[in-house]
C-alpha cells in the first residue's frame, strides 16, 4: 500500500503500444472506504453478545469513528485489496444483582488500531476501555474481553475475506459483464430482425468538467508557491517535476505524465493552465482554473475547474473523469495538507 513519502504511481498512467487497459482488463481501482464501514456497521452495530449469564448483559451500540483507505484494483482480471483503517466501536454493558435490580450501566468503547492488508493473516489488536473502572465495571470489561472480543475479530475476518474477493468491485464487474452480454445479445437479434441498410456509426464520447473546492489552513501566497513551484511539487508528489513560472512556459509533472503550459499566473490568486496526460488521444486538451480566495487571514479556499476532460483515452478506458477527480483530491490537495501541515 502506498503511504506518505513512498510516491504513489496510480494517478501515472503511461503510453503503451499494445493498447493497455482496454475495458479495465489490466488495471481499474475502486473506492472501497464507505462500502468498508456501511459492511463493518452492520456486522458489528447493535450485537447482543451476552444475556442474563452471570447477570449480565452486554451489547455492541456503533461504530463512532473509521479512518484511513480501502481501495481494490483489479489488475488482469486479479483483485488485489489495498486497506489500512482503523475503527472504534462503542459498546454497552449492565449488571443486576441476584433479583434482577440493576445494580450499573455503563459505556465503552473497542478500538481496533490497524486493520491492513498486509497482516490480512493475522488478528488485528483489539483494546477494551470502560468508563466505570471500579469492580462492576471491571467485571463487565472482563466479560465483554471473553464473549466480545472473540466476536469483534470474527466480524474483521468476515471484512478481511469480503476485500479479498473484491469487495464492491466484484459486484461492479458482474454487472459490467452482465450488461455487456445483453447488450451483443440485443444488437444482434435487432441486426437480423431488421436488417438495416444504413450502418449506424457510433458517437464519439464528449468530455467533462471537473469542479471542487477546498480549504487549506495557509496563506494563498504561500499555496499558489506550492502549486508552481517544481521542487515543491517533488516534495508533496514524491515524482520528479519541471515548471515554468512564466505566461506560455511549459510544466512536466508526476514523472512526466502530465504536461502543459501556464496560460495566466497572478500571484496568490489565480492558476491557469493547459493539461494533457500521456494516455490521451493526440491533440486534446483540458484547461485547469484554479482560484486563490482567502477568506480569512491564514485560510485560503481554492475553487478548482478543470473544464474539455475526455471521457474515453486512447485505449477506450471510461474511467478518465473519475481518475483525474480522484487525482486532484487524493494527489495533489490531500497531500498538500499531509505534508505542509496545512490540515483543517
Amino acid at each position: 500500500m502506498a503511504k506518505y513519502g513512498e510516491g504513489d504511481k496510480r494517478w501515472i498512467v503511461e503510453d503503451r503500444a499494445d493498447g493497455t487497459n482496454v475495458h479495465n482488463w489490466h488495471w481499474a481501482e475502486t473506492n472501497c472506504l464507505d462500502w468498508s464501514k456501511n459492511l463493518l456497521t452492520k456486522l458489528l452495530s447493535d450485537q447482543t453478545l451476552l444475556d442474563g449469564e452471570g447477570n449480565l448483559r452486554i451489547k455492541t451500540k456503533k461504530i463512532d469513528k473509521l479512518n484511513g483507505e480501502a481501495y481494490v484494483n483489479i489488475r488482469k482480471g486479479k483483485i488485489i485489496p489495498g486497506y489500512e483503517i482503523s475503527v472504534t466501536l462503542s459498546w454497552e454493558g449492565e449488571a443486576k444483582d441476584a433479583e434482577g435490580k440493576t445494580l450499573l450501566i455503563t459505556n465503552g468503547t473497542v478500538e481496533i488500531p490497524y486493520i491492513a492488508d498486509e497482516n490480512a493473516d493475522e488478528d488485528p489488536e483489539i483494546r477494551v476501555t470502560i468508563k466505570d473502572e471500579g469492580p462492576i465495571g471491571k467485571r463487565l470489561k472482563e466479560a465483554f474481553l471473553l464473549k466480545g472480543k472473540p466476536f469483534v475479530l470474527e466480524q474483521v475476518r468476515v471484512y478481511v475475506d469480503a476485500m479479498a474477493k473484491g469487495g464492491p468491485a466484484k459486484d461492479d464487474l458482474e454487472v459490467k459483464s452482465k450488461k455487456k452480454v445483453t447488450g451483443m445479445e440485443t444488437a444482434t437479434k435487432s441486426a437480423v430482425v431488421a436488417a438495416p441498410t444504413k450502418k449506424v456509426k457510433k458517437l464519439k464520447e464528449g468530455f467533462k468538467t471537473i469542479t471542487m473546492s477546498e480549504k487549506f489552513s495557509c496563506r494563498s501566497k504561500d499555496l499558489f508557491e506550492i502549486l508552481m513551484d517544481e521542487n515543491r511539487w517533488k516534495g508533496f508528489s514524491q515524482s520528479n517535476a519541471k515548471i515554468s513560472k512564466e505566461i506560455g512556459g511549459s510544466f512536466s509533472i508526476f514523472d512526466g505524465s502530465v504536461t502543459g503550459t501556464n496560460v495566466e499566473l497572478e500571484e496568490g490568486k489565480l492558476i491557469v493552465q493547459k493539461w494533457r496526460f500521456g494516455s490521451w488521444a493526440d491533440g486534446i486538451l483540458s484547461t485547469v482554473r484554479l482560484t486563490l480566495e482567502e477568506t480569512e487571514p491564514g485560510i485560503t479556499v481554492v475553487n478548482l475547474i478543470h473544464t474539455d476532460v475526455p471521457e474515453e483515452d486512447r485505449y477506450g478506458n471510461a474511467t478518465v473523469v473519475e481518475n483525474t477527480e480522484r487525482g486532484w483530491k487524493d494527489l495533489i490537495f490531500h497531500k498538500i495538507r499531509a505534508v505542509f501541515g496545512f490540515g483543517i
